[in-house]
């Protein structure tokens, strides 16, 4: 799976490039470089520091479709299946 990580001017969410039909709310928080670990990605979902489509997620398996957002310390992403211009 090729992903890719890049910043958008717009409104300000960073797009996270997935080449499948979904992906799971813990390993897109690691492919966007949102956190350092899986570990970390699990406390903070746990603890709902984590948003899927601006509600608290608790569920580190939710599945993402291109699409949706996701926000964790501070930073708001969009997942996608294609590179923004």
């Amino acid at each position: 799976m090729k992903v890719v990580v890049r910043k958008k001017d717009g409104d300000g969410r960073i797009p996270v490039v997935i080449g499948t039909e979904f992906i799971k709310l813990e390993a897109a928080m690691k492919l966007a470089n949102a956190v350092p670990s899986g570990g970390i990605a699990k406390t903070l979902i746990q603890e709902g520091q984590v948003t899927v489509n601006g509600e608290v997620c608790t569920m580190r398996g939710k599945k993402l479709h291109p699409g949706d957002t996701f926000s964790c310390l501070g930073g708001q992403y969009l997942i996608t299946i294609h590179a923004a211009p």
